[in-house]
This record gives C-alpha cells, structure tokens and sequence, in this order.
C-alpha cells in the first residue's frame, strides 16, 4: 500500500511539473496578413512612382535574317503617383521603339513595343534598350533583347579571297553552302565571270549542304583580280546564288617606295632617298649593278637581310635638275629570271610657280587748276539818296 502511494505520488508530481513546462513555452505568432499589394497589383506599394515591368528579357528565339523581331514589354506603376516615361532609347540603329506610353497612373499599367531589324545578322544576338523614367528608385533601367538569327542559305565565307605566293602556280579556296531551312535547296554547275576562275561543286549532304571549290587558273600576272562564281538555285526567291571571289597575287619582287620624287629644281642641297627592295619568293636574291641614267647620281645597294632584304641608295647632287622631257630612272640586276632588271621612276616636283606683282596704272596726270569766274553777289537796291534840304529862293 505504500508503495502504491509512493508510485501515485511521483506521477502526479510529474505530470503537474509536465504541465507547467508546457505552459511556459512561448505562444506561436499569428500568421502575418497578406500584403494587399503582392494579392492585387492594382493596389500601390510604394509612396511616389514605382515602375515594375513583367520581364524585362524578351527571348524572340529563331529568326530569318531579315524579318522583324516584335516584342512589346508590359510595365506597372506600383506606386502611389504619377509614373512618367522620358525616354526610351535602343541601343543601335537596328532597335527601334513604337509608341511607348508617356505617363501611367498609379495601379495602372503601361507597354513599350520594340522591334528588332535582323537584316545584317547571322547568329545568335543581345540587344539593349534604356528606358529612363521618375522612378527615384530606378531613374534609367535596362530591357534585353536576344535570339538567334539565321540565314536561309549560310555561306562561309561570304567573299572568296585567294592569296597566291609569288612561286605557286596556282591555289584554292573552299567555300561553304549550307541550308538552314526545311525546303531542300538543289544548285546548278557553277559559272564564273572571269577566265582567271574556276569552280567545282561538291555535295555534302542532299538539298542541304555543298561546297564550292574556288581555283585560279595560271598564268596570273602579279597583283590583283576580281570574279564572281553564280549558281542557279531551285529556290523562286533566291534563282541565282552568287559568290564573290578576289584573288592576289604576290609579287616575286616588291619595292618600296615603287618611285622616287624629288622637290622642285634645281635642288637646294643633296638628296639621298632609300628604295626598299624585297624578295618574297622561295629562292635566294641576289642585286647588282645599280645606275641612275642621269650625270653626278651615286648609286649602292646594301643587303639588310642575306637574299631577302636590300636597301638601294641613291645620292642626287645640289643643283640636280631632271632635263625637260628625259624618263630618268633607278635600275638594279636581279638573279629572279622572271624580273631580271628591277626598275624605279625618278620624277621631281615642279617649280614653284613665281609670285605675280600686280602692275599698278599710271598715275594721271594732275588735274589743272579750273578758273571759275567770280560773279559779284546781287545785292538788294539801295534806297535812293535823301533830297537835299528846299533853299530859300532869292528874289
């Protein structure tokens, strides 16, 4: 029995000391109210403007080059005063922006539409437009614009430059044609403009990729030349696919200055211009013999860089006049069997012309004295004389 009570005690005591525990932990805070402004966007949040846009990054996807990438970007004034737009400006020329709106009230919303000129683009492409507004917590923000655009028919590259060692025979270059759209693309043989050309056709994959094999065709004088390669197409708005195509061809022997100017005659003090002379073929140059066929001219040649580079100097005296009508020119030997004499004009500056004195008339001659005959002044008539006074008559 004591033990009974023992065990009934204890428990009690427990449970009230359980109970006490229990009702000293602190209450749970009560469930914040909603903000009446995040459950109805109509509702201000904010003392003065405040713009909120619905996305400010508008992701126009794929796009043709060419076509207009539309978008129009949504925007609330979440404030509690009028929210006025100053401007909008787009980032280049090929951005532009319609009529945005200029002022919203307070709950209301507002658009921005822009459109995107993907004509000059291939790839994937970001734009920015800065919109500038009395937001004071945001005077200027930013939208983004990106995407990809792509070309019906891609062709890499876009011009055909072929760059031809002075050594080589000929050279080539491999254009790429791919197809980016769902229409099978079929091309013709192609045909070149220019006999210094040829093409060949390759297919890679049917009606979607090809290449275009570009060849010179030998021999090429040294410099440049142009061509362009065409090919019919079985597309109705793209008939004819063209390539341009530009080829250069190094020279075996390059000099520079390619002519030498003098100033005027006869000249104030000696002269002694450098020609540059450079070999760019594979084999060893070697020069010799430098004249001038002109009297008193001084000619060397100095290596800089053993049967690569070479100065040519050339002393023209004081006094040096180029005769009227005479060509006068540097001449150097060459070893390259195809330039076995170089060549460099020597030209001089004309005369200044001499400064023209105007010619002053003659004086004329000094203008004689004119006698102007005097004439009296006309006076007014003079009151006749007073009579003499009556004298007594004598009788």
């Amino acid at each position: 029995m004591n033990t009974m009570m023992k065990g009934l005690v204890l428990g009690f005591c427990a449970l009230t000391i359980g109970t006490a525990m229990v009702g000293a932990q602190p209450a749970s805070p009560p469930p914040a109210a909603a903000d009446p402004a995040a459950a109805d966007p109509a509702v201000p949040s904010a003392a003065g403007p405040k713009i909120v846009f619905a996305t400010k990054l508008y992701d126009f996807g794929r796009a043709r080059a060419g076509e207009l990438a539309k978008c129009t970007y949504v925007f609330t004034n979440m404030g509690d005063q009028m929210l006025i737009l100053t401007n909008v400006q787009p980032q280049c020329g090929c951005t532009a922006a319609g009529d945005w709106t200029r002022q919203v009230e307070p709950g209301k919303t507002g658009s921005i539409p822009i459109q995107f000129n993907t004509a000059n683009y291939n790839g994937p492409v970001f734009k920015q437009v800065t919109v500038t507004c009395n937001d004071k917590s945001q005077l200027t923000l930013f939208l983004q614009l990106k995407g990809t655009v792509f070309k019906p028919i891609d062709i890499n590259p876009n011009l055909a430059v072929l760059n031809i060692p002075p050594d080589a025979e000929t050279g080539s270059v491999v254009v790429t044609i791919t197809n980016n759209t769902e229409e099978p693309l079929t091309l013709s043989s192609p045909e070149s403009n220019n006999r210094a050309f040829a093409a060949e056709l390759k297919t890679i994959q049917a009606g979607k990729g090809y290449q275009l094999i570009i060849s010179v065709v030998p021999p090429l004088p040294p410099g440049s030349v142009q061509g362009q390669i065409s090919m019919k197409t079985t597309w109705t708005n793209m008939p004819v696919l063209n390539v341009s195509t530009y080829a250069n061809v190094q020279p075996s022997i390059l000099v520079i200055p390619s002519h030498i100017t003098l100033p005027p005659a006869p000249l104030a003090n000696a002269q002694t211009p450098s020609v540059m002379i450079q070999n760019n073929g594979t084999n060893v140059l070697t020069l010799s013999e430098p004249m001038v066929n002109a009297q008193g001219v001084e000619t060397q040649i100095k290596e800089t860089e053993a049967g690569r580079k070479f100065a040519a100097l050339v002393t023209f005296p004081q006094g040096f006049e180029i005769p009227p009508g005479q060509h006068v020119e540097l001449t150097v030997k060459s070893s390259n069997p195809k330039f076995p004499v170089v060549k460099v004009p020597v030209t001089q500056m004309p005369r200044a012309a001499a400064p023209v004195i105007p010619i002053k008339p003659p004086e004329a001659a000094a203008a004689k004295p004119v006698s102007v005959p005097i004439r009296p002044a006309k006076t007014a008539p003079s009151d006749p004389p007073p009579l003499p006074p009556d004298l007594p008559t004598v009788r």
